[in-house]
């Protein structure tokens, strides 16, 4: 919602410097995009898929599990090390 406030003083220029441009060039096709057919009422070919795209899905979070994994557990042992955040025995035994 934030984007679109900051988006819309953007649009409305550029729509009248296209009114301007189209005004005065008569020659201008104004475009209109269409996400599964053509303006002729084709369709679209199917868009290419990405080889090995779960793959590289498992190659980006994997490693981004382990790294945020070695980081806090290392940040929790320096601040017990240094008598910042040592957790209490009473708070384990609620039984």
């Amino acid at each position: 919602m934030i984007v679109s406030r900051l988006t819309y003083p953007l649009n409305v220029a550029l729509q009248q410097i296209g009114q301007q441009t189209a005004r005065s060039n008569n020659n201008i096709v104004r475009r209109q995009m269409s996400g599964v057919q053509f303006r002729s009422g084709a369709l679209k070919p199917k868009p290419s898929e990405m080889p090995f795209g779960l793959f590289a899905i498992f190659c980006a979070v994997i490693p981004g599990l382990f790294v945020g994994a070695t980081i806090s557990k290392n940040v929790a042992n320096f601040l017990e090390e240094n008598d910042l955040f040592v957790p209490s025995d009473d708070d384990d035994d609620e039984d």
